[in-house]
């Protein structure tokens, strides 16, 4: 990265400069970056199922058992801005290797873990490896793919992130259901090791190496400050079950503040001629950077915090078993499934309006889910809800590949890793917003004597805050983007257009 600005055509303009020339093992390459991603997002959501398990077998406080989780997720978002910057300026399938290698060696030590204090351990570092993976996903799809090719591979990645966040509850409902008994939580960590090991091997031999774009100029001040900013930020919400919200409120401001000294640090850097941790201009020169970043934010709070409520309603309220509990969440990830795959295929054509559309399935969908768990017989509800919950799949499936490929898709080559990390770090914020606030709020609710039933209801129309706020964004930039593309009119059925032209004009 250098002290000019991104150029206004983006992607376009740095991969003619960088000479690319498709890899012929690119489609393989990319399978192997998402079983991978598959595994490091899945274990944001798969423990939870199990946590009443872990407590029992481990002697665990309520306090000390939700760190399994809170944990994995507050490491995870530290690391992903830093280690796409790392992968900028080392060697992508460098820091993919080693974070995979870490990811399973910690995952078998969550698995190994003979008490509490170990296991929470292993699972910070198991959510420090994911970290430092994940933004190297998006960044090598940008090296490897180009044009309509990118818009699929994104489409598969997308689809990967929608999958693995719903079918946490299932897959982890599946394991303790086959490894029942003494120590089955184990396993949920276990799975990782052959499946990210034989990763390993395939990704030495299939990932493109990665050309240094300034080895050795890692911004360090900025890595302290944005590190600093982001725990500030996140520590109280993964300590919201113990009152962190209300006791460590002041944490938020100190967050604020530091995330704007980097930014005055980065701003400064840049005017010197230096190498910035994250170049404020993509929020600036590319226009749909920042509002994608804020639209896949705004829809994370809803979209993560809802697993856990379901979960809640449909264990202790309607006293399914874990698995059962799963598989009536099941159809939104069947639906996202479908939808990104075809949405990767369709966002060259649509552009944001497939965003537009998708988050109006998702309101839909969730809007008929909470209505039929209010007032459809309790012994019929969840079954009855199965397809407007496949109707927000769908919906889920058009909002996150089009969202991530219309952001990611215009930033230059050599600032995927930092783009893509900046990009998952507000998804995970959002994330950690929305898992520590739906459950309270199901839990308040649940508290005043109103019932299961007020309580679920009541969560799913906090998410869809989220969701309505994102619609709002979404529609904005399309609204925009039409303008861009015809200020004087022009046919309806046009609107979508090339989006890396009408983006940039």
């Amino acid at each position: 990265m250098t002290a000019s600005a991104p150029p206004a055509g983006g992607g376009n303009t740095g991969d003619q400069e960088a000479g690319y020339i498709p890899d012929p093992r690119r489609w393989q390459a990319l399978w192997v970056t998402l079983v991978a991603g598959f595994m490091s997002l899945l274990d944001v959501t798969i423990v939870a199922v199990a946590l009443p398990t872990i407590q029992r077998d481990l002697d665990a406080s309520p306090a000390q058992v939700q760190w399994v989780v809170s944990g994995y997720a507050l490491t995870f978002a530290l690391a992903l801005v830093t280690a796409g910057r790392l992968g900028d300026a080392l060697d992508r399938r460098l820091i993919f290797l080693l974070s995979l290698s870490g990811f399973v060696l910690f995952s078998a030590a969550c698995g190994a873990a003979p008490n509490i204090t170990l296991l929470v351990v292993s699972r910070l570092f198991q959510g420090l490896a994911a970290g430092f993976m994940s933004p190297q996903n998006s960044a090598l799809i940008q090296q490897m793919f180009r044009g309509a090719e990118r818009g699929r591979a994104f489409g598969l990645f997308g689809s990967t992130v929608g999958i693995s966040s719903a079918a946490g509850p299932l897959t982890g409902g599946a394991i303790l259901a086959v490894a029942s008994g003494t120590d089955g939580w184990r396993w949920i960590f276990y799975v990782n090791v052959p499946i990210g090991v034989l990763a390993v091997l395939l990704g030495r031999r299939l990932l493109p190496r990665t050309k240094a774009s300034g080895r050795g100029q890692v911004d360090v001040p900025g890595v302290l400050l944005l590190g600093a900013g982001v725990l500030a930020l996140m520590y109280p919400l993964v300590q919201a079950d113990s009152g962190g919200i209300v006791d460590l409120w002041w944490l938020f401001v100190v967050g604020a503040v530091i995330l704007t000294v980097f930014v005055r640090w980065q701003h400064r850097l840049i005017a010197r001629g230096g190498q910035p941790l994250l170049d404020p201009r993509l929020f600036t020169t590319l226009r749909g950077y920042a509002v994608g970043a804020g639209v896949g934010t705004l829809y994370f709070i809803g979209f993560s915090g809802i697993w856990l409520v379901f979960a809640l309603f449909y264990q202790h309220g309607l006293g399914f078993s874990p698995l059962r509990s799963g598989l009536a969440v099941t159809p939104f990830a069947l639906g996202t499934a479908v939808a990104a795959v075809v949405a990767g295929r369709l966002v060259e054509r649509f552009g944001r309006l497939l965003t537009v559309c998708g988050l109006t399935g998702v309101i839909l969908g969730l809007g008929a889910t909470a209505l039929l768990l209010h007032y459809a017989p309790l012994s019929s509800a969840p079954w009855l809800a199965a397809p407007a919950l496949f109707l927000g799949g769908i919906g889920g499936g058009f909002v996150v590949s089009p969202n991530i490929t219309m952001t990611l898709r215009d930033v230059p080559v050599r600032m995927a890793g930092a783009a893509g990390g900046a990009l998952q770090t507000g998804q995970r914020l959002g994330a950690a917003v929305g898992t520590a606030a739906l459950p309270g709020l199901f839990y308040l609710v649940l508290g005043k004597g109103t019932g299961y039933r007020a309580a679920v209801v009541t969560a799913l129309c906090a998410a869809l805050v989220g969701m309505v706020a994102s619609l709002a964004l979404a529609t904005f930039d399309w609204q925009r983007d039409r303008r861009a593309r015809h200020p004087h009119g022009g046919c309806p059925g046009e609107v979508a257009g090339d989006p890396v032209h009408s983006r940039h004009t």
